[in-house]
């Protein structure tokens, strides 16, 4: 009987009290962005962090490393020839800004054409060809 008593002692208090309340969406999403960047897609569909060999329209092939904080390293043969931060608007344009004085935010329009060739083109008209390597 006092197993029973105590039960429903429980069973009533635990009713009387209420839930925590929900988080509204904007805390949720204030969170979420304050803690974890968020994914972005290159222009071949995956996520736009990882390693790419990009080949100028010139023959150089440069390593570029797109890191999930929003920097980036471009090396040459295993040498450091830029850095900076990196912004993918939309898998269709990926911008920069080179780590420099004064550098300002430019924008290469990416594509992958239907033989699955990537290219990006540079504000100057340049045009290289893209492969993921790693990502």
């Amino acid at each position: 009987m006092k197993r029973i008593i105590l039960i429903a002692a429980l069973v009533t208090v635990s009713a009387c009290s209420k839930p925590a309340p929900a988080p509204t969406p904007s805390q949720t999403t204030t969170e979420a962005s304050s803690t974890v960047p968020a994914q972005t897609l290159a222009a071949d569909g995956k996520p736009s962090v990882g390693t790419y060999k990009v080949t100028t329209s010139d023959g150089k092939i440069v390593t570029e490393v797109a890191n999930a904080d929003g920097t980036y390293v471009d090396t040459i043969d295993g040498k450091v020839v830029e850095t900076g931060k990196w912004e993918q608007k939309s898998p269709e344009q990926y911008c920069y800004t080179k780590d420099e004085p004064g550098a300002k935010q430019k924008c290469n329009v990416e594509r992958v054409d239907e033989k699955g060739v990537w290219t990006t083109k540079d504000p100057e008209g340049k045009i290289a060809t893209v492969e993921r390597v790693k990502g």
